[in-house]
């Protein structure tokens, strides 16, 4: 079943927009990988930076910071008003017209590379002895090598998109 997830990443990948957060959305950035769109952050980078990485990668900057607005060349850039993640999530869905379901835990919510499949048996010595026995379904970072479950995490994280969005 997970295999089938990253392959359909993969493909919506290409048609999705690519995002580069930047010092001050740093929740934002995680909870749009938690919907599975690619979102560069470093919360270290300079607005130079930033906007020559969006420039190289394609992407489109998420900012607070009006001033960055306003640099020349700073090419596609979304002003996020709110300081609340919620609302600013709710922001970037609306304005580029997200589906907030599709791509959900497809992405490492740490480094944003792709997740894929390991066996159960991988990670024995990787994960809790009870998480080992009563979860049948691990997905791993190939990056960090974080492992993923589904648990009470995760129904957390479901529940909170459904509070967001609805459905």
């Amino acid at each position: 079943m997970m295999a089938k997830v990253c392959k359909i990443w993969t493909a919506m990948a290409r048609e999705r927009p690519r995002f580069i957060a930047d010092s001050m959305l740093g929740r934002l950035a995680t909870w749009l990988r938690v919907l599975g769109y690619d979102t560069a952050y470093d919360a270290g980078i300079t607005d130079s930076e930033l906007i020559r990485r969006a420039k190289r990668e394609g992407r489109i900057i998420l900012t607070r910071d009006r001033r960055l607005l306003k640099r020349k060349g700073i090419g596609e850039a979304l002003l996020i008003r709110s300081d609340h993640f919620r609302e600013q999530l709710r922001e970037v869905v609306s304005h580029f017209g997200l589906d907030p379901r599709s791509g959900f835990l497809t992405l490492c919510i740490r480094c944003n590379t792709p997740l894929e499949d390991i066996r159960k048996e991988e990670v024995r010595d990787r994960v809790p002895p009870y998480v080992f026995r009563t979860q049948e379904d691990f997905m791993i970072c190939p990056r960090c090598g974080r492992i993923y479950w589904g648990a009470t995490h995760r129904e957390r994280m479901e529940e909170e998109i459904r509070e967001l969005f609805g459905g």
